[in-house]
């Protein structure tokens, strides 16, 4: 392993230019091997703060397209599938960051409003999924496109940190009012201690103990379960207690779920429903490019190339086929939860995550893993939200220290993004649904006609409930267009830091450069 500068302190070349910034309490880098068994509990950690987010989306959509009970397992199952598929396909041809790939909430409002629409029908779950299945698969191709044409990675140079550092921030404060943190019955003892447990292990003992520091967010987890898990057991917890760990769901779980290509049948293809999905593509793509630049300054290596953001970004679109393909109901985007987990362990490493993803991918055909995933109680998913999603935040912030925070148009241009992109998501959710917005869009004046349309009215309603979009458009739009110099916005600095275009190596083009210098046995 690569040893790591004693500081955090920016270091500098001989001419006194700003250089790359190690952070020094990385324990794995982007390319590190820890020893076999360590990776799986590593990379299985990596998967556990994702959790919430990969139980709870096919849960939701189950839930609205009334799917029984069995095809709900499966449906949990092959989100699990898919995410390990598509975050080995990520790591190793794609972007090759150590980022975890898993559904995405961006998709989420677009789909139930798809379901609400469908129902409205009298359609039953097994079209409805087909129809999403159709959309996912259309706006994917699209997205794949715009990916490897190179469309999203030109954006990045007229991303400054002005525009990124409040991206990022809002990537952590978006589940800020998730019903894991917010539940008004919240077991804050639960919470509390599972929250105390990672920090206890991740800030005061990861000085004392290598396993503190490398396995703080496992082991804050298991404490917090079994300890949730006795209470349930002796009758202290009931079953309608916050935190009650019903062992029920395990005992009634088959032990294996085939899970295949297109399982629920052929996808169908509507387009206004492909409209709304790819409204909430874009929106995860937008996501995706703060998650990488998140992964990278936290991994302390340079700002992502433009190549880099191309490859990434049409290689999510490659995943979402899969998840099409697959019959997820929903997509697959970069999870900013394992990046939030790189910044409390340290563990920046490919590799592990690659090893998790495995495990994921294997594990998703159990039924029993699944059904012992969704016992974790809600005080202790919250728990890891605050943890995670606190950290990604941060990390955010952190990229302020290359702006002018002096020049008054950089303080308006962070502050307006940051409330505008917390704000109009509160009141999309306020509002309702896409339904509710459409009938408020319907009545304005004048453009009442144009904005009423189904089509229109739902793209601005995906858009509106997502925070990063919200923000980063804001902020992109402002930074891009009121007068500022470079240096105030911090783009010279920005450069200097970020990886060249030829640093970037392809997994192809790492296989070319392997065969190259294969030994050629001569002729005798």
């Amino acid at each position: 392993m690569t040893e790591k500068p004693d500081t955090t302190d920016e270091l500098r070349t001989d001419g006194g230019e700003p250089s790359r910034e190690e952070a020094s309490f990385v324990e794995y880098g982007i390319e590190d091997k820890p020893p076999l068994g360590e990776s799986v509990l590593l990379g299985v950690q990596h998967y556990l703060t994702m959790i919430g987010a990969t139980v709870a989306i096919p849960l939701i959509l189950a839930g609205a397209m009334e799917m029984p009970a069995a095809e709900t397992a499966r449906l949990v199952g092959t989100f699990f599938v898919v995410s390990g598929v598509a975050t080995l396909l990520q790591t190793t041809v794609g972007n090759r960051y150590p980022i975890v790939q898993g559904g995405t909430f961006a998709l989420l409002a677009p789909a139930l409003a798809i379901i609400g629409a469908l129902g409205a029908q009298g359609v039953g779950w097994e079209v409805t999924i087909l129809e999403l299945q159709g959309a996912i698969i259309a706006a994917a191709a699209v997205q794949i496109a715009l990916g490897y044409i190179g469309a999203l990675g030109k954006l990045k140079y007229y991303l400054s940190p002005v525009v990124i550092a409040p991206v990022i921030v809002l990537i952590g404060l978006s589940l800020i009012g998730v019903q894991d943190v917010t539940r008004p019955d919240q077991n804050w003892w639960l919470l509390g201690l599972t929250l105390f447990l990672i920090v206890l292990f991740s800030q005061y003992l990861n000085q004392y103990s290598r396993y503190a520091k490398l396995f703080p967010v496992l082991l804050g987890i298991v404490v917090a379960w079994v300890l949730a898990a006795v209470l349930s057991v002796t009758g202290v917890y009931s079953p309608e207690t916050v935190g009650y760990v019903d062992f029920n769901a395990i005992a009634d779980a088959s032990a294996i779920q085939v899970i295949y290509p297109l399982q629920w049948g052929m996808p169908q293809f509507t387009v206004a429903f492909f409209v709304g999905i790819f409204a909430g593509i874009v929106a995860s793509m937008i996501e995706s490019l703060g998650d990488y630049y998140a992964v990278a300054r936290i991994a302390g290596v340079g700002a992502p190339s433009e190549k880099r953001i191309n490859h990434g970004i049409g290689m999510e679109g490659v995943g979402n086929v899969i998840a099409g393909i697959m019959g997820t109901g929903n997509g697959s985007t970069s999870y900013g939860e394992n990046i939030g987990a790189i910044g409390i362990t340290g563990v920046a490493s490919r590799y592990v995550v690659q090893i998790g993803a495995i495990v994921m991918l294997i594990v998703g055909f159990v039924g029993y893993f699944g059904a012992a995933i969704t016992t974790i109680p809600s005080p202790i998913v919250g728990a890891l939200y605050i943890a995670m999603f606190g950290q990604i935040a941060a990390v955010g912030l952190s990229n302020l220290k290359y702006v002018d925070l002096d020049a008054s148009r950089n303080v308006f241009i962070i502050g307006l993004a940051l409330f505008v992109g917390l704000s109009i998501p509160e009141y999309m959710a306020n509002v309702g649904g896409a339904a509710e917005f459409q009938e408020i869009t319907s009545g304005a004046t004048l453009i009442g006609p144009i904005l009423g349309q189904e089509i229109i009215s739902d793209t601005i309603f995906v858009f509106g409930s997502t925070t990063m979009a919200i923000g980063g458009i804001v902020a992109f739009i402002l930074d891009n267009t009121v007068k500022g110099t470079k240096e105030e916005r911090g783009l010279a600095q920005w450069e200097q830091l970020a990886e060249d275009e030829d640093e970037f190596v392809t997994f192809f083009e790492e296989l070319r450069s392997s065969d190259d210098q294969q030994p050629v046995d001569s002729a005798d």
